[in-house]
Parts: C-alpha cells; structure tokens; sequence
C-alpha cells in the first residue's frame, strides 16, 4: 500500500472539518431562533447549503475517503445534513408562531423530524445512480417558503404534511451535483435559486411577490425533472426485464 502524505491527510481533514462546521452553525441557529431573529436563521441556512452543496466536491478532489478512511464523511453530512435541513427549520417554524400553538404545534413539527429520521437512515436514501429516493428532506426549503411568503399556519400545516407524506413515495428526486443528467443545467439554475434566496432573505420580512414566484420556478423544474427521470428509469427497467 502506498504510505500516505501529511499534506493529503492534512487536505482529507480539512474537508472533514469544513462539513462538520454545519453543526456549529446549526448551534448558531438554534440560539438565533430561540430569538426570533428569523431572519439570521435564514441566512445561515443559505451558509449551510453552500457548504453542503461543496464539501461533495472537495472530499473527491482530495480522495477523502481514500486518504482518511478511518473517518465515515457520509455519516458526517448525514448527521450535520438533519441538524441543519430538518431538526433546526422545524425548530424555526415551531419557536416563532408559524405552526399552530400548543401540543397541536408539538406535533406538527415533530412529525417532519421523525419522517427525516427514517429517510437519513434509509441505505438507499441516496441511490447508486445519484439521486434522492423519497422527499429529501429540505425542510430548510420549506420553511424558508413559508416565512418569505408569509404563509398561513394552515397553509403551513398543510405543505409539511404533503411533504412529509413523499418522504414515503419513492420518487427519485434530482441531487444536483451528482446526478450526470443535464448536470449543467440543474447546476446552473441552483445556482441561480441561491442568488434568488439571498435576495430574498434581504428583502423579509417585505419579500418581492414576484421574486418569490421567480424562485418557484426552479422549485418547479426540479419537481418535474425529478418526476420525468423517475418515469424514464422505471420505463427502461420493465424494458429490459420483459
């Protein structure tokens, strides 16, 4: 075996650490929420997508899994990824009257956080071909919908158990920077979500109408394209089974 390099462990934990800042975030969250400084909240959640949209590409550039093995990266994103995508914007809607008061409000949002339980800990959650099976759980999408838009507690509602019911439906949603189909467009366009989020966020608790419905649009081409390959693959495994 070819010994390894202080520089390529050195890179391989750095990667390591960069991840794991999520959870340092997230503390930053919990306490901001706790708060109402809603929309700080929300600009860390911007923070923790950027982070989690990159940490991918550095951990196989550096070889991370080759270099520091004794190290599971993916239990890592998993763990920082439902602290941050599902636990802290449940946390959110909860701590600032955005779900109903009382134990109903309890229950709203612990229903969410357990369904996450079960698709982070799915071992298919992330398939072979690079998608998500089932909603993958951005609650942290979800929410921020709900404060920039400034939904009704039952319109609320009403979004986090449609989404919490599609955890269990095993569409295979796109994870855009794995997933080799039209990867250059799904990269883009989330990109460009991300500069739509920023303004956004800017703009709360007065969010633009029309730039809430702008960032829809990606929201709805990500559904589609999801839809689309899901048909498409199911098509071309009964094909090649018949």
């Amino acid at each position: 075996m070819t010994p390894v390099s202080t520089s390529a462990r050195v890179a391989a934990a750095s990667v390591h650490a960069y991840t794991a800042l999520g959870v340092v975030l997230a503390l930053l969250m919990v306490h901001y929420a706790y708060a109402g400084e809603v929309r700080t909240v929300l600009w860390l959640f911007l923070v923790a997508m950027v982070i989690d949209g990159s940490d991918g590409f550095l951990a196989r550039h550096f070889r991370v899994k080759e270099v520091m093995p004794e190290i599971d990266g993916a239990l890592l994103d998993n763990i920082v990824d439902y602290i941050t995508y599902a636990f802290v914007p449940m946390l959110l809607l909860w701590a600032n009257g955005y779900l109903p008061a009382g134990t109903a409000g309890a229950v709203c949002a612990a229903v969410p956080a357990l369904a996450s339980c079960y698709q982070f800990t799915r071992t298919d959650a992330k398939t072979d071909d690079h998608f998500f099976l089932g909603f993958p759980s951005y609650w942290n999408i979800v929410a921020f919908y709900v404060i920039v838009a400034d939904l009704s507690t039952t319109v609320t509602v009403a979004l986090l158990l449609v989404c919490t019911i599609l955890v269990f439906v095993p569409v295979k949603y796109v994870y855009p920077s794995r997933t080799a189909t039209w990867w250059t467009a799904n990269m883009l366009l989330a990109a460009l979500w991300l500069v739509l989020y920023a303004v956004l966020t800017w703009q709360s608790p007065d969010a633009s109408t029309l730039l809430i419905g702008l960032s829809l649009v990606y929201v709805a081409y990500y559904l589609a394209v999801s839809l689309w390959l899901t048909v498409r693959t199911r098509q071309r495994q009964r094909l090649s089974t018949s």
